[in-house]
């Protein structure tokens, strides 16, 4: 008789999420689903909101990683404005974005991963969490506070709050950097470039031993969507998409916001609430792809950073063409960390960064405006249409997570596959497969809107588990 396992909720994860492995009459996994489980309306709640006030809303998605919807948002606003902002605003806003990819990565990499990879993957689940890795690693346990630390203090510095900082406004920043700010900035990167090398090199000692993790862990051909400079550098901040294929070659470039609702879809699932967006041109599910650390080394020619560039060489030398496991999004987060570090000595070396002409002002010139950003997680949209007011009539927000909804399920099921058999699986196994969802770092929070239609599948359970009524929409 076929029955189900249930992982609820999957741990050591932004938000709320389950994973519903299926078993045939033989005990093979038939299919295996991840559901996110949760549903907000920040779409629905903006409508009729002044576009100027969208920026420091839309930072209340996240608290992992506000500084993204605050770039984004902003910009979109911008593009309503029809404005171009200061020089030293636009640098500005790269430093608060590389900190924040800083602190995030190192909450993923040291906090949600660190215990699978340290620890073991089978290791005691009752100690197989940050404390745990403290105990065992004293050294990597500290560097990982220290990383997101310094992270979050280089926010603070630049915007004066950690978390959900109005600093980031259309037009620009609400205030210049200051020397003394700028000093404080540079005396925490060599402290972090050590601990960021540091742990990079103990990552790759540890690598091989993962070896068939790395098989497993959503390792499939797939297209990869990312952010790219003109000369196919990397850019976190101000830049325009690129979609590659599987082999590496460029199936659409040059990508602007505004041309983002056209180029993708957004299709829906009725067994999660975050949608699956797909290439336009492909159909859904062939034109599904990858975001975020991967993806992004997968497409850039170089980092543009001495220590970035040299390991990111090395982590194209893991395959002849694109990296396709995802267990390799550890190694990429830790190549972009050192890039954050560099690049932020770098802006903070340009002799206009300390200039005080930071916002430029404008009113509402045209009725639609989009912007975007790299996340941490990868991509970010937002779309906004606004009235003769400037007053909110529609918005839609596509979100990391949600571009790497596909590959997720499918790694998910593939996991289940190999370390399910006949029925029978350990705790050990259960951990891996939640553990594929953990290489992506998805932030499901951020991931739920409202746009568009939604599926709904409600249950009602009496006290034996049987479901007595349901409700079913969409």
């Amino acid at each position: 008789m076929s029955r189900t396992v249930i992982i609820d909720p999957v741990t050591r994860l932004e938000g709320h999420g389950k994973i519903t492995i299926m078993l045939d009459d033989g005990g093979a996994v038939e299919n295996a689903l991840f559901h996110v489980t949760q549903v907000r309306g920040f779409e629905r709640f903006s409508e009729g909101r002044p576009y100027y006030e969208m920026p420091s809303l839309m930072a209340r998605v996240c608290g992992i990683c506000p500084v993204s919807h605050l770039l984004a948002s902003a910009k979109a606003c911008e593009a309503i404005m029809s404005v171009r902002i200061p020089h030293t605003a636009a640098q500005l806003r790269r430093v608060l974005n590389l900190a924040q990819l800083l602190q995030s990565h190192a909450l993923s990499f040291f906090y949600l991963a660190s215990p699978d990879l340290l620890l073991g993957m089978e290791s005691d689940p009752t100690t197989r969490n940050v404390l745990g890795v403290a105990a065992a690693t004293p050294v990597l346990g500290k560097a990982g506070v220290a990383l997101r630390r310094i992270g979050q203090t280089i926010i603070e510095l630049l915007s004066g709050k950690r978390i959900h900082t109005g600093w980031v406004v259309p037009g620009g920043v609400t205030e210049p950097l200051t020397a003394e700010k700028r000093d404080s900035i540079l005396a925490l990167l060599p402290e972090a470039l050590r601990d960021t090398q540091m742990a990079l090199a103990a990552y790759k000692q540890i690598a091989d031993k993962f070896k068939q993790e790395i098989e497993v862990f959503a390792n499939f051909p797939s297209n990869y969507l990312g952010m790219v400079d003109s000369d196919g550098s990397a850019v976190y901040t101000d830049g325009n998409l690129r979609l590659i294929d599987q082999a590496g070659y460029t199936i659409e470039d040059d990508i602007s916001a505004i041309r983002v609702t056209q180029v993708f879809g957004e299709a829906v699932e009725p067994y999660s609430f975050t949608k699956f967006p797909y290439y336009k041109p492909l159909g859904y599910p062939d034109g599904c792809y990858r975001v975020g650390p991967l993806a992004r080394l997968n497409i850039v020619a170089n980092m543009g950073t001495d220590c970035a560039d040299k390991e990111l060489k090395e982590f194209k030398q893991l395959s002849k063409g694109p990296v396709e496991s995802s267990f390799f999004y550890h190694h990429a987060r830790l190549v972009e960390m050192l890039y954050a570090i560099e690049m932020i000595e770098r802006i903070m070396a340009d002799p206009k960064i300390l200039d005080k002409h930071v916002k430029a002002a404008a009113g509402v010139n045209r009725l639609e405006g989009a912007g975007h950003a790299e996340a941490p997680r990868g991509v970010l949209h937002h779309h906004y249409k606004v009235d003769e007011n400037g007053k909110i009539v529609w918005a839609n927000l596509m979100i990391a997570t949600g571009h790497n909804n596909y590959a997720m399920n499918r790694g998910v099921l593939q996991a289940a596959r190999a370390y399910v058999k006949k029925g029978k699986f350990t705790e050990g196994a259960l951990n891996r497969i939640q553990a594929v969802v953990r290489t992506f770092d998805p932030c499901l929070s951020c991931s739920t809107h409202a746009y568009g239609q939604m599926p709904l599948n409600v249950e009602l359970l009496n006290s034996d588990g049987e479901i007595v009524d349901r409700l079913v929409q969409g």
